[in-house]
């Protein structure tokens, strides 16, 4: 099917070029702007911030639909139960993912694949549910149009990075909820996540990949040549620390390096890195999250921030870059929300990733 891409010079080099540029649109350029809204804050508890933390089923509807009307087109979702916990609950995510469909059919509904690692009992682990819990994630009704998928187990020290005053007066506060977060660990071994990615592809749910660095890129890079996952490739570079990687432009620029012309990247990263490391993706092309799950606060930390003012200071910033923000339509087209194909090959080419290598085969490969 790309025969005509063939070089008969031998210049493998630039036909893969053509490809790229024809085929897959590169991850840096500048299309309309994505926001990711992570509202929910499955870490904190209501009384950290009451005015931006709803309980209610139809508050957290609300919420979503504040964010989708403030600029966000994809919600990062969590579910809350009426005493303020983190929900286990499908039946409950099932509920919120209906209302908030129903309420803003054109938004990106994203569930976060962790359920919810926050503790359930003061002084207990703050850790994440069994494989066999998070595979149920495939069977929610109605499907969300993501869940996202972490990929090799690693430290997650979500606490790493935070300031003393980052915490002041909120639960996190607590040594023994501070020690439950900064021990967490993300479990994600190989017979985790390659069943995992088969079963949402089989409900027609999109993986939207966290990487912690580049291991885990070059983890689903192989996923892909073995045809195990054969969707666009959608993610978030997670720079946090704690076993995440560092929020700074050199680590992001290593990190852009290695990803194939097709890929789209959302940046993601913590409290008061969050706007900077923002701002270098707008400027560069990728895409953007916010919300109380990342951060609390206005950048001197003079008060706290709702995750709706958070998406309108990346809007009004964005606009000022002269880049536009991307309504639901365009979210979704530039997430290729429903997108699959047929075979490695096929995945990996319109991805712009170098074609297999066949047995024996030396020199540059091209897609033929």
């Amino acid at each position: 099917m790309f025969s005509e891409l063939r070089d008969g010079d031998g210049h493998e080099r630039d036909a893969r070029r053509a490809y790229a540029t024809r085929c897959a649109p590169r991850a840096h350029a500048c299309v309309e702007l994505i926001i990711t809204a992570a509202p929910y804050g499955p870490e904190w508890i209501p009384s950290d911030f009451p005015e931006d933390i709803p309980v209610k089923m139809e508050d957290q509807i609300q919420k979503a639909v504040d964010c989708y009307n403030a600029g966000a087109t994809v919600l990062h979702l969590h579910v809350r139960e009426l005493d303020g916990k983190g929900s286990k609950r499908l039946s409950k995510f099932n509920e919120l993912i209906a209302g908030v469909r129903k309420a803003v059919p054109e938004m990106i509904i994203q569930v976060g694949g962790s359920i919810s690692f926050a503790p359930e009992t003061e002084g207990a682990a703050a850790k994440w549910l069994s494989d066999d819990t998070r595979h149920m994630l495939a069977e929610l009704d109605p499907k969300p149009d993501q869940v996202t998928v972490t990929v090799n187990t690693s430290q997650m020290n979500v606490a790493e990075q935070f300031d003393f005053r980052d915490i002041a007066g909120t639960s996190m506060a607590d040594p023994e909820n501070f020690a439950a977060y900064s021990n967490m660990v993300v479990p994600s071994t190989p017979s985790f996540f390659e069943e995992h990615v088969r079963r949402l592809s089989k409900a027609g749910i999109q993986s939207a990949f966290q990487f912690y660095n580049i291991n885990s890129f070059e983890t689903v890079e192989r996923l892909m040549r073995r045809g195990i996952y054969m969707g666009p490739l959608v993610c978030n570079w997670v720079a946090i620390g704690g076993g995440m990687d560092q929020p700074t432009i050199y680590s992001l620029s290593n990190f852009l390096r290695a990803m194939p012309d097709g890929a789209v990247l959302t940046v993601e990263s913590s409290m008061r890195n969050v706007l900077p490391i923002n701002m270098m993706g707008m400027a560069m092309g990728l895409h953007v999250r916010c919300g109380i799950e990342d951060n609390l606060w206005t950048q001197d930390r003079s008060a706290k921030m709702t995750s709706v003012a958070q998406i309108e200071q990346l809007v009004r910033i964005s606009r000022e870059f002269g880049r536009e923000v991307a309504n639901g339509k365009e979210a979704r087209d530039i997430y290729k929300i429903g997108q699959y194909w047929n075979s490695a090959d096929e995945a990996i080419a319109r991805l712009g990733f170098a074609p297999n290598r066949k047995p024996g085969q030396l020199g540059f490969t091209f897609h033929a």
